[in-house]
């Protein structure tokens, strides 16, 4: 039996009997037993009333490809070469990256139910609780070198804020260089990780994530202050197929078009969502401490810094950006 069959059914809300369950899946009810024992350690809450059986309270919002593909709009469908939704992976970015790369002009997604060993930048680990948050990275394969994709994961933060906007939720501002925030509480994030020449073909694979509700006890190792789509949408966040639907939508006509225009398009954009415009700041990168004021960015998306020697433009890389 396999334990995404149990999740499955278990996944409305509703409760279920042992013996039910085990006559669905051909198995005993002790392999049932078993199984249910081990959702606890996906972060799964489950309840058992004697007599009714097995529920997980308020249900599973699973991923389901039939309602992701059927929410696309056009031009995004146009330019999907495969969507892989799987149930665990160690990270949606590695997975891609030991897939061969992907078909010029198309993209290869791949979304998660949970992540093992979820990363976000500066080797940091990303809370990814089963079925609770987005989790989905994008590989896309430029003509271009890497650098000619200066950018990027700016423009990606734009294109995370108007998703979110189409789905009714306003309200998202952007921290350099790749975080959403939502008043001064973490959203979301996108890590890109790139493989290729610095002046040829190069392929991307674009890496975001989203809160969308996240249990207390899996925001444990959150080491700063956090939101979700939940808390957002006054606790009706919408539905997670829709959600990626929504993402996949203004994620990959960006992609489609980056490698010619590059970031100068979309740094208005982002500079009306800047978190941090006309705010005193600090870079840091290791032990080094730059203090100024963020004056937005420029046209390859670097941070515009003002010290008292001048503006100076910040490259993203291993930096960290805080309020002073």
């Amino acid at each position: 039996m396999a334990q995404a069959d149990l999740i499955r059914r278990l996944a409305d809300g509703e409760f279920h009997s042992g013996e039910v369950l085990a006559g669905e899946l051909g198995v005993s009810r002790t392999a049932v037993w078993k199984q249910l024992a081990h959702l606890e350690a996906l972060g799964i809450t489950l309840e058992s009333v004697r007599g009714r059986g097995y529920r997980i309270p308020g249900g599973l919002d699973l991923l389901d490809e039939t309602t992701v593909r059927a929410a696309l709009p056009a031009e995004a469908r146009s330019l999907l070469a495969a969507l892989s939704i799987v149930d665990s992976v160690d990270s949606t970015n590695a997975a891609l990256l030991r897939e061969a790369p992907d078909p010029a002009g198309l993209a290869r997604v791949c979304a998660a139910e949970r992540q093992l060993a979820g990363r976000g930048r500066r080797g940091r680990s990303w809370a990814s609780p089963f079925a609770r948050n987005l989790y989905v990275s994008v590989g896309w394969t430029f003509a271009q070198g890497a650098a000619a994709l200066e950018g990027l994961s700016l423009a990606v933060g734009v294109a995370l804020a108007e998703a979110l906007a189409d789905l009714g939720l306003g309200g998202v501002a952007l921290k350099w260089p790749n975080d959403l925030l939502a008043g001064d509480a973490k959203l979301g994030g996108v890590l890109i990780e790139m493989s290729g020449d610095a002046d040829g073909p190069c392929r991307a694979v674009v890496g975001m994530g989203l809160n969308v509700r996240m249990p207390e006890g899996a925001a444990s190792t959150i080491d700063q202050p956090w939101t979700d789509l939940a808390t957002l949408s006054g606790g009706v966040p919408p539905s997670r197929s829709l959600l990626l639907a929504a993402v996949l939508g203004r994620v990959l006509p960006l992609l489609g078009a980056f490698g010619s225009q590059g970031f100068e398009p979309w740094r208005t954009r982002w500079e009306a969502l800047d978190a941090f415009a006309g705010a005193p700041v600090q870079v840091l990168s290791g032990e080094t401490r730059l203090a100024g004021v963020a004056r937005g960015v420029d046209e390859r998306g670097a941070l515009r810094l003002e010290t008292t020697t001048g503006l100076r433009p910040i490259h993203g890389g291993e930096v960290s950006l805080r309020r002073r």
